[in-house]
């Protein structure tokens, strides 16, 4: 068994800032604390070095996009990734289709429905795109509370508060997998036992296999098409589009099935790429809605880029 970090005192300090600032953030109400997080994330993000990789990510991925448009790409991607952060924890008290204002709703709720009779596991993916905070609470409200893949955080403290919020969202306690073999290996238990999963697989994964990603090469995690060959599930595909401060909307489908007929490999090659081709459509249609913070592609093509 894997001993626990210690707590530092460091910790402790970087913990009861993060607190306060949860604190500060709740007492304001979620529209409110949507605005100010956009406002503070559009005013420092493109200023920081990890701009120029979103820079340099947008210029591979759609090279006919001048530097003025990319600008404001950027721009739009910290902006949603500070509301993302400070709808955190109001996301446990947005209502469903409220008239205007802060809330959430969904388009074929029938598709989780009908999942949830079924009484299978399911897998559900997506990306960092929206408030993808928001996916999991809205699927666990039409039964389906599915456990995920995260990155635990340096801090432990932190680590253990970021859980609790998103237990709190849900409604329900479930299984949070780091990455990871082990991980991997009590994902899949979980499925055997007829749990849910949901997976983020947008970002680069140097033991994934080669699929085509804005039709740029791109290493990408095979975990969902995997374990869904594996038990036969379905992969229930969703993303969360912002309509405004805490304003979220949920689009389920389409929904993906293995093809046992086919050989295992081919089948696990051809269900990745038709994820990375939903990813793809979903950021072409709103390009800031996604973090595209992170190295995506292989380093040679940033550096041809670059001469």
């Amino acid at each position: 068994m894997s001993e626990k970090p210690a707590v530092t005192l460091l910790h402790r300090a970087e913990y009861a800032a993060a607190r306060l600032c949860l604190t500060g953030l709740s007492c304001l109400n979620p529209a409110t604390a949507s605005n100010l997080g956009g406002w503070l994330a559009r005013r420092i993000g493109p200023r920081l070095p990890v701009s120029r990789v979103a820079d340099a990510n947008i210029a591979l991925a759609m090279p006919k996009t001048a530097a003025a448009e990319r600008a404001q790409i950027i721009s739009d991607v910290w902006d949603n990734l500070g509301r993302t952060v400070a709808e955190f924890p109001h996301l446990a008290r947005l209502k469903q289709d409220t008239a205007t204002g802060p809330g959430w709703s969904i388009a074929n709720a029938h598709i989780l429905e009908e999942m949830a009779a079924t009484r299978k596991p399911v897998i559900f993916f997506s990306g960092h795109i929206g408030n993808w905070e928001m996916l999991p609470p809205v699927v666990a409200r039409y039964g389906l509370p599915f456990a995920s893949f995260y990155r635990a955080a340096g801090n432990p403290l932190i680590d253990r508060l970021i859980i609790d919020l998103r237990a709190k969202a849900m409604g329900c306690d479930v299984p949070m997998f780091a990455k990871g073999a082990k991980g991997a290996r009590l994902a899949l238990r979980h499925l055997a036992q007829g749990g849910h999963l949901g997976i983020l697989g947008d970002q680069k994964m140097n033991d994934g296999i080669e699929c085509r990603f804005f039709n740029l090469p791109a290493m990408t995690a095979s975990a969902a098409a995997t374990f869904a060959v594996k038990y036969d599930c379905p992969i229930v595909t969703g993303r969360i589009i912002r309509l405004g401060p805490a304003r979220l909307h949920l689009e389920v489908g389409p929904v993906l099935m293995p093809d046992q007929s086919m050989p295992r490999q081919d089948e696990i090659g051809s269900l990745t790429q038709q994820l990375n081709d939903r990813l793809e459509k979903w950021i072409r249609e709103i390009p800031g809605c996604w973090l595209w913070l992170h190295r995506r592609w292989p380093k040679e093509l940033y550096a041809r880029k670059s001469r």
